[in-house]
């Protein structure tokens, strides 16, 4: 088979950007001990690739870290929403008696014990709103 330079210079990119199979590496480095002309231009572009690629400034942990906030988060959130419903539920309960098989009567809790309802209403809407304001973190655009 004969390998002209058009084929080697389509091969390039995947050569240059190291997705390469190992017999299309040693098809090029075949070529480039061939060609010393295009083996200077390839590692001119190879040096001018990796000048390009800055080392990364971000922490070696960013990854792992940021997996273990959001799956923290994720928790919190599983949480509220659990004790959003419970609070507000407590809040709204009810008392019903029958008599005669009639209903007797029927009335929140509300009336019985309004600073017990004020507080498991206000630590529902709390749980609520924090809930919410989760999920608006979470959401990715």
């Amino acid at each position: 088979m004969n390998v002209t330079r058009e084929i080697i210079l389509d091969l390039l990119p995947v050569y240059l950007s190291g997705e390469a199979s190992p017999a299309t590496r040693s098809l090029v480095e075949e070529y480039m001990k061939q060609d010393p002309g295009l083996a200077q231009r390839i590692r001119l572009q190879w040096t001018e690739n990796i000048a390009k690629v800055a080392p990364s400034s971000l922490p070696p942990d960013l990854e792992l870290r940021s997996l273990s906030r959001t799956r923290r988060l994720l928790g919190l959130q599983r949480w509220l929403f659990g004790f959003g419903i419970f609070f507000i539920a407590l809040s709204l309960s009810n008392e019903f008696s029958f008599a005669d098989g009639r209903l007797k009567e029927f009335h929140f809790l509300l009336r019985d014990y309004p600073i017990g309802f004020g507080v498991c209403l206000t630590l529902g809407l709390a749980c609520w709103i924090a809930y919410f304001s989760i999920v608006r973190r979470l959401r990715t655009s």
